[in-house]
C-alpha cells in the first residue's frame, strides 16, 4: 500500500545554555560531552580580535570587523554580546537559529549575563546552571590553577556567590562533582526535554491535518 502522507516536517533542535562560576568546570564538562554526545552542535562566537595562529573563521570563531559587528548588534543578529578588552564577542543568532532548524540541538556556553539576554530572545531554551560540590570545593579548583593571586581568589569567590544567586533565573541545576555523572546528568534533561509534549506539537498537528485532508 502506498501512503499518500507528506514527510513529517523536521523536530526543532533544542537551545541549551550552560553557565556557573568561575572555576566549577563548564569547559571540562563541555569537553566531556562533544565525546560522549557527538550530535550536540557546540555554538562558535563571533569576535572583532585577530585570528591566532591556527584559529579557523567559522570554526574556533566568526572573525568580524568592528564595522562588521556594529551592524549585526543594530540589525538585531546578536544573541548577546560584550566588549572586553577592546574587542567585542558574542553569539551570532543566524548560527543558532539555522543549526536549531536543522533539528540539532545547539549548546552555548557563556556567563550568567549573557545568558539572561539569550533567554529574553529564546525563552524555550534548556538553561542549565552548572554548581560545584561546595564554596570549599570551588575555591580549591581556582586555588589549584596557581595562577591568581590571594586578592583575585577572593574577588572571583565573591562573584561566584553573586552568580549561584542568579540560579533562579535557570530551569536545572547540576552539580559537578564529577565530570562524567554531570555529562550523564545533562543528557537525561534533554532525552526528557525532546519528549515534552509541548516540543512535539507541530509533528501532531501536521499528522492531523494529513488525516483529515
Amino acid at each position: 500500500m502506498t501512503s499518500n502522507y507528506s514527510d513529517t516536517p523536521v523536530d526543532k533542535g533544542i537551545l541549551i545554555v550552560l553557565s556557573g562560576p568561575s572555576g566549577v568546570g563548564k569547559g571540562t564538562v563541555c569537553k566531556a560531552l562533544r565525546e560522549c554526545a557527538p550530535d550536540i552542535v557546540y555554538s562558535v562566537s563571533a569576535t572583532t580580535r585577530s585570528p591566532r595562529e591556527g584559529e579557523v573563521d567559522g570554526v574556533n570563531y566568526f572573525f568580524k570587523t568592528r564595522e562588521q559587528f556594529q551592524q549585526l548588534i543594530e540589525q538585531d543578529q546578536m544573541l548577546e554580546w560584550a566588549e572586553y578588552v577592546g574587542n567585542y564577542y558574542g553569539t551570532p543568532r543566524k548560527f543558532v537559529e539555522d543549526t536549531l532548524n536543522s533539528g540539532k540541538d545547539i549548546i552555548l556556553e557563556i556567563e550568567v549575563q549573557g545568558a539572561l539576554k539569550v533567554k529574553q530572545k529564546f525563552p524555550e531554551g534548556v538553561f542549565l546552571f552548572l554548581l560545584p560540590p561546595s564554596l570549599t570545593e570551588l575555591e580549591s579548583r581556582i586555588v589549584g590553577r596557581g595562577t591568581e593571586p590571594e586578592d583575585v581568589i577572593r574577588s572571583r569567590m565573591s562573584v561566584a556567590v553573586d552568580e549561584i544567586a542568579m540560579m533562579e533565573h535557570y530551569d536545572y541545576a547540576i552539580v559537578n562533582d564529577q565530570v562524567d555523572s554531570a555529562c550523564s546528568r545533562i543528557r537525561s534533561i534533554l532525552t526528557a526535554e525532546h519528549c515534552r509534549k509541548d516540543r512535539m506539537i507541530a509533528k501532531i498537528q501536521h499528522w492531523m491535518a494529513e488525516v483529515r485532508k
